[in-house]
Formats: C-alpha cells, structure tokens, sequence
C-alpha cells in the first residue's frame, strides 16, 4: 500500500477555506487541473454517497465517491472509482485544522492506494506534489482575494 502525505498552510481562516473545499464538486473552482465536474444523479454535493464524476484539463475523466463529510472536524473522506492513474483501492482525506496564530488554516491531505509494482514512486509524486500541493498552490491563490 502506497501512502502520500502533503500538507501546507493557508492565511485565511479555516471556516472559509473550509466553505470552499466541503463542496464535492466545486474542484474547478479551486484546482489547477479540473475542466469541469457534476454529481451524478442529481444528488446534493454533500451527500455522503454522492459521486462526483469530472474531467480534467488534460482530457482525463475521474469518478469520485464521497465517503465522509465532516463540518466539524472540517474533514471529507472519498474514494477513487475509476481514474485513468492506475490507482486501486485509493481513499484519500482532506482535513482542515485552525491555526490560532494569525487566524491560518493548517491543511492536509493524505491518500493510501495500491498500485501495479515499481509505478510506486511516479504516482505518489504526481498524486503529491502534482494534485494536492498544486491545488493547494491554487487555494492559497484564491484565499487571498
């Protein structure tokens, strides 16, 4: 089991960068490599259960399913369904933590997924610095206006 681990911190308080990343299908709004993305079915973003299914700039197409929505623990847990990474048995978390000194976000974001051998070390580049840290990078970005 491949594990990746990127974390980072936001200057803008966690109940607003948390108001942007609990929608399971605003990936657009805050990620560098999502073209577009809806709910299947018709379901609410948050639903625990819903799938999100979107595709991204290079043309990819991705089905996610949200496991675990916490407002809380500012947390969501999802799975990856299908992905062209060659990823199985992905689950990934987004959680959010405040950060008191200067009224930050302390974030992080952790996958676990197998892989077919020695594709280890690619995939959790690109799954770490390529997906998380890049929309983290955009976050950031978009916290400041």
């Amino acid at each position: 089991m491949v594990k990746v681990y990127t974390s980072t911190v936001i200057d803008a308080p966690a109940d607003r960068v948390w108001a942007t990343v609990r929608d399971f299908n605003a990936l657009p709004a805050w990620t560098p490599f999502v073209a577009e993305s809806r709910i299947e079915g018709g379901l609410p973003s948050d639903k625990v259960g819903c799938v999100r299914n979107f595709r991204l700039r290079d043309g990819g197409v991705i089905r996610e399913r949200l496991l675990a929505l916490s407002d809380y623990d500012f947390q969501c847990i999802y799975s990856i369904l299908e992905s062209p990474m060659g990823v199985r048995d992905y689950i990934a978390t987004l959680k959010l933590s405040p950060v008191t000194d200067g009224d930050r976000t302390f974030a992080e974001w952790t996958a676990e997924f197998d892989c077919d051998p020695g594709r280890e070390a690619a995939l959790s580049e690109q799954i770490g610095r390529g997906v998380f840290q890049g929309a983290f990078d955009t976050l950031k970005e978009r916290m400041r206006r």
